[in-house]
């Protein structure tokens, strides 16, 4: 349930926001922040995978099969 405060918390903060803008301020805030959270989520996912490939150990001859097709 530790989560549930963060929610509140975002929740809380989307609602007062919306009291500040317009409808089409809030349209545009609303679509830059899914762009945001969209290029953070690729940022993240292309992390995760350049750190995959970057703890393949470079003096093995073997790689898995998952390696070879995220690398």
């Amino acid at each position: 349930m530790g989560y549930c405060c963060d929610l509140l918390f975002i929740t809380t903060l989307a609602c007062q926001i919306a009291d500040c803008l317009n409808e089409n301020e809030l349209s545009i805030l609303a679509a830059d922040l899914e762009l945001l959270s969209d290029s953070l989520s690729a940022i993240a996912a292309r992390r995760s995978i350049s750190n995959t490939c970057t703890n393949i150990p470079l003096n093995t001859t073997e790689c898995s099969d998952e390696a070879d097709e995220i690398c």
